[in-house]
């Protein structure tokens, strides 16, 4: 009963912030994630937008006036220590509506040494789009997942570590993402992870014929999140026959999202919008 009343209202929420025309947001969890980081307290604002301490996953979800049935959920960056809420999140929305996409932005829980956590709520909040499909005009098999710096990480595990058809995503874009593991892995995997468990999660090690198509981007002069991060899954993913463009700008160096300091701002939302239309003409 408790379970059909949360939805019920969920439900009447979603109808009233979309009748409004403003963003929906959802309990990624309403009865209770599966997991926990140990992590607790309330959430903690920072300055230009951040916020640290997250142990409540989100989704706030711009459904497109116009939708062509793609969507695609953000996760911001952070170093897994905080998520840049605006210029890798919210401040995107009313371009991707404006091409017709349903966007959303994952506030993902910190994960404290689980990486488990975070990605659990990607998995979820693929699948919580396709739950809505119908309402938001989604082709539940246009189904995206971005993500920026540590959320560019979240978002290949997202990839590569689907658990089936329900929460795999179709398309993944990566904005000069983490996919190795690098020299302290602690707020990842904890204290001293085995190797075992740092390859388990090292995401160019787990790319398959399976892995969905990426678009994937970086400064050359990014010194917080070598290009190399780039080159590895780019090759990784052709290796095993997946779709794959990899776009290295000169200069930019991290962190610059949605940023109109970028100077290659134009170039990069001028090319993910027709990759995103050619990947989807086939």
């Amino acid at each position: 009963m408790k379970r059909i009343i949360l939805s019920l209202l969920a439900a009447s929420c979603c109808l009233l912030a979309a009748a409004q025309g403003g963003p929906v947001v959802l309990d990624v969890w309403p009865d209770g994630a599966p997991n926990d980081s140990g992590l607790t307290g309330p959430e903690q604002p920072l300055e230009n937008g951040r916020v640290a301490n997250i142990t409540r996953a989100t989704l706030t979800v711009y459904p497109a006036a116009k939708p062509n049935g793609i969507a695609v959920i953000m996760c911001p960056g952070g170093g897994y220590r905080r998520l840049a809420m605006n210029h890798e999140g919210y401040d995107m929305a009313p371009w991707f509506n404006n091409l017709g996409i349903t966007y959303a932005v994952l506030k993902y829980r910190m994960p404290n040494g689980l990486i488990e956590v975070p990605l659990s709520d990607g998995l979820r909040s693929i699948e919580i789009l396709r739950e809505h499909a119908a309402e938001w005009g989604i082709d539940p098999h246009k189904v995206g997942i971005m993500g920026a710096s540590a959320g560019g990480n979240l978002a290949t595990q997202v990839a590569t570590h689907f658990t089936s058809a329900s929460d795999r995503p179709d398309f993944q874009v990566l904005f000069y993402a983490v996919t190795r593991v690098g020299s302290n892995p602690t707020l990842m995997l904890g204290e001293h992870p085995s190797q075992a468990r740092i390859d388990q999660y090292t995401s160019v090690k787990h790319v398959t014929a399976q892995t969905p198509p990426a678009f994937i981007m970086c400064s050359a002069d990014d010194t917080s999140v070598p290009c190399i991060n780039s080159i590895e899954y780019f090759l990784a993913l052709r290796e095993n026959g997946v779709g794959a463009t990899l776009h290295i700008y000169p200069s930019g160096g991290h962190g610059w999202g949605f940023q109109d300091s970028f100077a290659y701002k134009r170039e990069w939302t001028g090319e993910l919008e027709r990759w995103l239309s050619q990947c989807f003409a086939r």
